[in-house]
């Protein structure tokens, strides 16, 4: 199956020609280009448009899998499907990319916000029924972003001959644009995937501290950071060099991120987070720029560490990333893909539009609006289509 890093879209979309038209203020309270949060936005959805589901017929299972940025749109084509087909969601486990990696829903979680959130939308289980079988159940594959077509033609079939299924979502595509057509599911789809999944109290406190960490080393900059999706073992397996005249990139390794921050106008006593787990010999020249680059192994609590940082599974690492990213002051995915995608949806719908596209700029500088995500510069991302 298709997973992001595949075909053209995983490119970065151009966006020097788009502007800015207001989107992003520059704050008068920092030195350096740091950009303002804007007023939280408002969920266009609304519980009241979507009829209380009474009762339920047979069961939509499924697992959480290859870290947060898949969650999001993993959860939000299982209600999707759970509440057309009026059927009840069992609560999915989480799976890691190794194989017995398997975490309950609650270990990194909330799982009464999950549970309170659907209540009226889609009857919610811990578990199935001991009845029931996990080999009676028919495995169905669905594209990200399922359609109401799709569930129709190819899965309500499956349920209504045997009566429980096993979803497992697929990723044609790695963008989130949002698309021109208004669908029956589209309220649904959005309180799935903004609306439902939130950290247990103790990844929450672990993320909560090495943001307070990283504010209080930028305190020359009121406090705010730069978070970079870099992690190194990505970009040694990626050819980050696009095709085609427009030579559009994938991803940038650490000395190009450094020159990009540079050129757009960070002051060399920026504090950067990286993504990377441990420190690689080759961030050394993003360091030697900007001396406060730190990876999670330098802020996270040295109590923490042991379950957070140095067990074998990696899934808390990526979770920890992904909120970080979220609610940094600025964002740069040196790396496209799904995660980038996702973490923009996540700011965009708290406030936090301040998403910069890394480029190649041959000039000694350059405006930081240029460089405002397209998701954000265009706003056609899908969490536009959900908040206003």
């Amino acid at each position: 199956d298709k997973l992001p890093g595949d075909g053209e879209d995983a490119h970065f979309e151009s966006v020097n020609a788009i502007e800015n038209d207001g989107l992003v203020k520059l704050s008068k309270r920092s030195k350096g280009p740091w950009m303002e949060d804007i007023q939280e936005l408002k969920p266009c959805w609304s519980r009241t448009d979507l009829d209380e589901i009474e009762q339920s017929r047979g069961y939509v299972t499924f697992s959480l899998t290859n870290g947060p940025e898949y969650h999001v749109s993993q959860i939000a084509d299982a209600v999707v499907v759970a509440r057309y087909l009026t059927a009840t969601l069992v609560l999915p486990d989480i799976r890691g990319s190794k194989p017995g990696d398997v975490r309950n829903f609650e270990d990194i979680y909330d799982v009464d916000k999950f549970m309170k959130s659907l209540d009226g939308i889609v009857k919610v289980a811990k578990e199935l029924p001991n009845e029931i079988s996990i080999r009676d159940l028919a495995a169905v594959k669905v594209p990200n972003r399922v359609t109401e077509d799709h569930i129709v033609e190819s899965v309500e079939p499956v349920f209504k001959s045997k009566g429980n299924i096993r979803l497992a979502t697929y990723f044609p595509s790695v963008n989130m644009r949002k698309t021109a057509q208004k669908s029956s599911v589209d309220s649904v789809a959005c309180l799935g995937m903004f609306g439902t999944l939130e950290l247990q109290s103790e990844v929450l406190e672990v993320v909560d501290s090495m943001i307070e960490r990283l504010r209080t080393l930028s305190r020359k900059s009121n406090g705010k950071f730069i978070a970079v999706d870099l992690r190194v073992e990505i970009l040694e397996n990626k050819n980050c060099h696009g095709s085609g005249s427009a030579r559009a990139k994938s991803c940038y390794n650490a000395q190009e991120i450094a020159l990009f921050l540079r050129k757009v106008g960070f002051d060399t006593d920026t504090t950067i987070y990286l993504t990377q787990s441990r420190w690689d010999n080759s961030l050394g020249v993003l360091r030697d720029i900007f001396p406060k680059t730190y990876t999670k192994e330098s802020v996270m609590p040295d109590e923490k560490k042991g379950k957070f940082l140095e067990s074998e599974d990696s899934e808390f690492e990526k979770v920890i990333d992904f909120h970080i990213c979220s609610q940094s002051d600025v964002f740069v995915p040196a790396i496209s893909g799904l995660f980038y995608a996702n973490v923009a949806g996540k700011r965009i719908a708290s406030g936090k539009p301040q998403i910069l596209v890394p480029a190649d700029i041959p000039a000694t500088s350059a405006p930081i609006t240029n460089y405002l995500s397209p998701y954000v510069a265009k706003r056609n991302h899908l969490a536009y289509s959900c908040f206003c």
